[in-house]
């Protein structure tokens, strides 16, 4: 037990340096459970990968911050489970706006059209930023990350997209 111990002591701090051999035999470890645990969650074989190949790629740009190499296993599970409860919400807010659509469709073809014309009033920074903010669940920080600007920017464009979008619309705020 002593000896696995000091290799995985061993391949967690060669993986924090950075080596892809040390992550993937990290990895190879538990792989299956990670799959088993993902396709209980999302249901679908492809999902459940998804969620796992997004786990991976956190982790392994992450892998710096984590603490005690004996919890690597319980870190994997826990960006695991972060990652198939955002890849749900994502899931749930797609199938609502189709629903949504769907239903626009058959009362008023008009409706889908207007949000499509409303989003195209956005630049293109806006519509991605309300994209990632609607569609992705994705908070203003993380946001800012993957775009490389301040939260704080975020937050402004995003208003300001959606307050654009409302004025489309014709449904000012009356304030």
């Amino acid at each position: 037990m002593d000896k696995c111990s000091n290799d995985l002591k061993l391949l967690v701090q060669q993986a924090k340096k950075g080596s892809t051999s040390a992550f993937s035999a990290l990895y190879e470890e538990i792989h299956m459970d990670l799959y088993r645990f993902a396709l209980y969650i999302m249901k679908r074989p492809q999902d459940a990968e998804d969620a796992v190949s997004d786990a991976v790629i956190i982790a392994f740009e992450k892998m710096k911050s984590l603490k005690k190499p004996e919890a690597f296993k319980n870190w994997m599970f826990q960006i695991l489970a972060n990652c198939c409860r955002k890849r749900l919400k994502t899931q749930e807010r797609i199938e609502a706006i189709q629903e949504a659509v769907e239903e626009g469709k058959a009362a008023s073809p008009e409706i889908s059209v207007s949000l499509w014309e409303a989003l195209n009033q956005l630049t293109d920074e806006e519509r991605m930023i309300i994209a990632l903010a609607v569609l992705g669940g994705y908070k203003s920080n993380e946001i800012g990350e993957q775009l490389g600007i301040p939260a704080a920017t975020v937050r402004s464009k995003q208003h300001r997209g959606l307050q654009k979008m409302k004025a489309f619309l014709g449904e000012e705020d009356e304030a």
